[in-house]
Parts: structure tokens; sequence; C-alpha cells
């Protein structure tokens, strides 16, 4: 004889384990904290605050369906929304100066959840991951959190001036601090222009690549798609575009169009989206001749839904390991616009500039080894966070391509 077991007594567990409430608290904290910080430059730099709060709205937007798709169990995502209350309650320490360059915050703030959502999410294959991935992962985090909390971690402001030109590494400066790495052509600190060269140039390039992988994948995609006349035109124009020469190019263009970040940043998307487009056109081709492409070519759906659903899924595990080499290149490419001048203007810190300045500071080696090697340091910042990167996309290229330990 069977008995019927009542609703209330099923033993089957109601899962709400996900933390719902936190995450729509956390992405409204920090999307209101975001808009605060824009709003106060509505009087005075207008496109800007538009910009910087409509992009908030999107990323804050993205980050929670992001965060609500990944399944994280209760701590996982404690630790995530964690992270965006301990940068708002750390950055009230230093509002003043968040609210001066609010793209910081912002910046600061996104790539910051990005991170803890990759780690949290891949948990289980960090743990297993070897020496070299778990040094590249760490050194990755140091970095997003200097870039984060530049403006609190930061002794002085990004142009300030603190003491006399060139002052030696450990020097007493006039309010009575010290210069752990001395100072400049200007008597800026060294040290509080590297901390906020690394949010400048990360954030950039970060952005810089996150358009590129935009603009190429979209078009290799349609073009595998669509082929025909569509296919070979866009192919020609980047085979075009891939003939010439990165650099020299970059340098023409803007001669012509006038330096700075942003025309640096879309100059080097443009150039750096025929690779990304000829690795998304490759893997897409292969894509769309699979039968349940046909079949939704058959159920009559429109060509952006197949890109969207049936071909872009199949092909993210090659472009996300792309995407972290492809940022190690537009990085290296942005310090070395930076140091012929072209990239970022003064008093903008950035790695690739502050070699620059300081080169003629390997004459005096022999006579103070310390100031002798100041060029250097920005320059080993550089390389750490390139090998690191590197170490990273090995790791998960090993991964992707299932082979063993």
């Amino acid at each position: 004889m069977s008995t019927v077991q009542s609703p209330e007594a099923d033993p089957t567990p109601i899962v709400e384990s996900d933390g719902k409430m936190l995450r729509q608290v956390a992405c409204f904290a920090a999307l209101a904290y975001l808009m605060f910080l824009f709003f106060s430059h509505i009087g005075t730099e207008l496109t800007s605050a538009i910009g910087g709060i409509a992009c908030s709205l999107v990323a804050v937007l993205l980050i929670y369906r992001g965060w609500s798709g990944l399944g994280l169990n209760r701590m996982r995502s404690d630790i995530v929304a964690a992270g965006i209350f301990i940068f708002i309650l750390g950055s009230l320490t230093a509002l003043g100066r968040f609210m001066e360059s609010p793209w910081s915050a912002f910046f600061g703030l996104v790539g910051l959840e990005i991170f803890l959502l990759a780690v949290t999410a891949g948990w289980k294959e960090v743990r297993k991951a070897p020496p070299t991935a778990l040094f590249g992962v760490g050194i990755i985090f140091i970095y997003i959190m200097a870039s984060c909390l530049a403006s609190i971690i930061a002794p002085y402001g990004e142009a300030s001036v603190v003491g006399q030109t060139y002052m030696p590494w450990g020097s007493e400066l006039k309010d009575g601090g010290i210069a752990l790495l001395g100072t400049d052509q200007l008597g800026r600190d060294t040290l509080s222009r590297l901390i906020y060269g690394a949010r400048n140039t990360v954030g950039v390039a970060l952005a810089t690549t996150a358009l590129t992988f935009f603009v190429g994948t979209f078009l290799g995609l349609m073009a595998a798609s669509l082929q025909g006349i569509v296919d070979q035109g866009l192919s020609r124009v980047v085979d075009v575009l891939m003939a010439i020469p990165q650099l020299i190019f970059a340098l023409l263009i803007l001669t012509v169009i006038g330096d700075g970040v942003l025309n640096m940043a879309l100059v080097i998307a443009m150039l750096e989206s025929t690779r990304v487009f000829r690795l998304a056109r490759a893997v897409a081709l292969n894509i769309v001749v699979m039968d349940y492409v046909e079949a939704a070519k058959l159920r009559g759906e429109s060509l952006l839904s197949i890109i969207w659903r049936e071909v872009l899924p199949n092909a993210t595990a090659p472009l996300a390991a792309e995407f972290g080499l492809r940022f190690c290149f537009v990085f290296l490419f942005i310090a070395s616009l930076s140091f012929l001048g072209f990239g970022f203007q003064p008093p903008t810190a950035d790695w690739g500039s502050m070699v620059r300045e300081s080169g003629n500071l390997l004459n005096f080696f022999t006579m103070m080894p310390s100031m002798g090697i100041t060029p250097l340091v920005p320059a080993f910042c550089i390389a750490l966070l390139t090998v690191a990167v590197n170490f990273v996309v090995d790791w998960f290229l090993h991964k992707m391509s299932g082979l063993k330990e």
C-alpha cells in the first residue's frame, strides 16, 4: 500500500542559497555610489558625467546578470558582495580624490567585481592550478587592488608637487613625508605616480581590449555567418590593415587626428580588432556548418539570434583565451605610444611616459644606484603584469585543451 506524501513533508529543499537580496542591495549600492560621483560633475563636465552615468548603469546591470547566472553558493556570493561594500566604504576615506576623478572609481569597482566573479566562479579550478598560474592570479589581484584604491593608498596626489627635482629614494619632503622612490623631474612623488599609473594604464588597456573584442568578434561572426561578398569585403579590409606595421600606422593616424587617451584607444582598438576578427571568423566557420545551426535557420530565427544563441556560446573558450593574450599586446602598445609621447598627456601618470621622463637617470647609476634604477621600476611593472597574464592564459589554454597535468 503506497502512501501519499503531503506537500508539507516534501524533503526537497528550496534553493534560496544564492543571496538574491544581497546581490540586489550590493548592485544598487554600487550604482548609487557611481551615480553620486558622476552627478557631481554635471555642472562642469556634462559630457563626461552623462557618459559615466550611462556606463555605470550598463556595467552594473551586466554584473548583476552575470552574477545571477553563475549560480554561486551563498558564501562565494557574499564574498563578491563584500568586495563592493569594502570598496565603497574604503573610498569614503578619500572621497575628495574620487570625486575629482569618478572614472577611476568606475573602472576600479567594475574591475574588482569582474575579477571576484571570475575567481569565485572557478574556485575549484583555481585551487588546483599550478604554481605559475597561482602566481599570475596573485599578481593580477595586486594590480587590480592598486588600480581600484589608487586614490586611497597613494601617499600624494597624481600631479602634486611635494619636493624638489629628482630627490633620491627615502628623501624627506616638504610636509615631513618620505619619498620612498624619490621624486621626478617636477618634484612629484614617484611612488604615487606609479600607483596612479597602474590605474590609468591597466584601466585604459582593459577598456580598449573590451572594445577591440566587441568590434572584432561581432564582425568576425557576421562574416562567417553571412559569407559571400560580406565575408570577402571584410576579410580584404582586414588583410590591408594587417599588412601595415601597427606602430607606424598608429603614429601616422595619431599625428593626423591628434593624440590623447580617447584617440589612442580608438586607434588601438581598430588595429587590434583585425586579429580578433581573424580568430572569430576562423572559429565561427567551423560552427556555422553544424546541425544545430542549420536547425535554428529552419526554425526561422534571425541572424543575430543565431549568432547570439548558437555561434557565440560555442566560440567562447578560444575567444576568452585570446582576450588575455590580446590584453597583453594592447597593454604594451599603450605603453609604447605613451613612451613616444602619443598616449597619455601630462600631468596624467602612466608607466610608459614615466620611463621616458626618468630615462636620463640611468646615467647616474654608478654614482647613485637607487636613482639609476628608477626608470626600470615602471618598466618592471609592465613586464611583471605581462608575464602574470601569460601564466594565467597558458593555464587556461591547458585546461581548455583537455590534457592531463
